[in-house]
């Protein structure tokens, strides 16, 4: 049995990374998603974040992030330097609306 479960554990953590997949699109607070994206700041993202965060896909399917996504995205967002045209690569899984961040790569 504890064998078993030795090589059981490992197996199902790759198997959970492998379904993870990859979304482009730009960064916006939940209040602003509506709004004009390319005029959208970085400082109006981090003032706006109670709202939360999600990802405007080039289609215009909102894809709203997890809380751990809005935390991550926060982080990102405090260290990036550019002040407009927040476009990420997103890795996560979809589950339903909600888009589960495991995590974000804002573009140079």
């Amino acid at each position: 049995m504890y064998l078993m479960r030795r090589f059981m554990i490992p197996f199902v953590l790759l198997a959970g990374a492998a379904c993870a997949e990859s979304f482009s699109g730009t960064v916006v607070d939940v209040m602003c998603r509506g709004k004009d994206l390319a005029g959208h700041t970085r400082e109006c993202a981090l003032s706006c974040a109670k709202s939360g965060y999600g990802l405007v896909q080039a289609d215009g399917k909102f894809l709203k992030f997890d809380e751990s996504g809005n935390a991550r995205t926060m982080a990102a967002l405090k260290k990036l330097t550019r002040d407009k045209d927040l476009k990420a690569k997103v890795a996560g899984t979809l589950e339903g609306d909600v888009l589960k961040v495991e995590s974000i790569d804002f573009q140079q």
